[in-house]
């Protein structure tokens, strides 16, 4: 079975913690650097999984090197590494440590970010939906949705940037003709908001287009 590659970026400094040992014996492929510029600049090279920045180690935010890593690869899952005394926009990656944690907990949070095999996961933008195991992740966020949602959520992922009107969604959704009533549809859209958005009252993904229907923008 091959292993999961990791690119971590850490410096060196005995009151830190560094990851990359204690991650290559969990049994990934670890490449490491010291230096942010030089692991963005091998990134397709090295074509990782998921990108580990211990900006705590690198005595910085983190945040030009995972703007670097954005740049180059949109969808490629970013966990963030910081003192505890350091916030962040979380924008900037799928999840945000933050001094003192253990291994496991690392790893943990890898797992739940790995897009998976096969077929069975949809991308759009950082919405990653996973049809096999029925959940979704988006910017450090991971839920459990409901078969419901999931059709909903594949249909809006794959009409990104467009207009889905009410009436035809709804028509897909819960397979009826009937649309006189589609106000459950506003609360399953709810429910998705809950399930993606950093602030689901402030949507920045799925965003109502009054009058007419919905747009997921990624």
């Amino acid at each position: 079975m091959k292993k999961t590659t990791l690119l971590v970026i850490e410096g060196r400094h005995a009151e830190i913690p560094s990851f990359a040992a204690d991650l290559q014996k969990k049994g990934f492929d670890i490449r490491s650097f010291q230096n942010g510029s030089q692991a963005v600049a091998k990134l397709k090279q090295i074509d990782p999984s998921l990108v580990v920045i211990n900006a705590a180690s690198l005595r910085s935010t983190g945040i030009r090197i995972c703007l670097s890593v954005r740049k180059k690869d949109p969808k490629l899952p970013i966990i963030l590494i910081l003192d505890k005394q350091k916030p962040v926009d979380k924008e900037l990656a799928d999840s945000v440590l933050a001094l003192p944690f253990t291994a496991q907990k690392l790893v943990n949070h890898i797992k739940a970010l790995m897009p998976g095999d096969g077929d069975n996961i949809i991308s759009a933008g950082p919405i990653r939906l996973d049809l096999e195991h029925k959940r979704v992740r988006c910017l450090g966020k991971n839920a459990k949705l409901t078969p419901r949602l999931i059709t909903l959520l594949n249909i809006l992922m794959d009409k990104h940037g467009e207009v889905v009107e009410r009436e035809a969604l709804f028509k897909k959704v819960w397979e009826t003709n009937y649309t006189g009533d589609t106000r459950t549809l506003d609360v399953h859209i709810s429910w998705l908001r809950r399930a993606i958005e950093l602030d689901p009252s402030n949507p920045k993904f799925l965003k109502t287009i009054r009058g007419v229907g919905y747009r997921l923008d990624v």
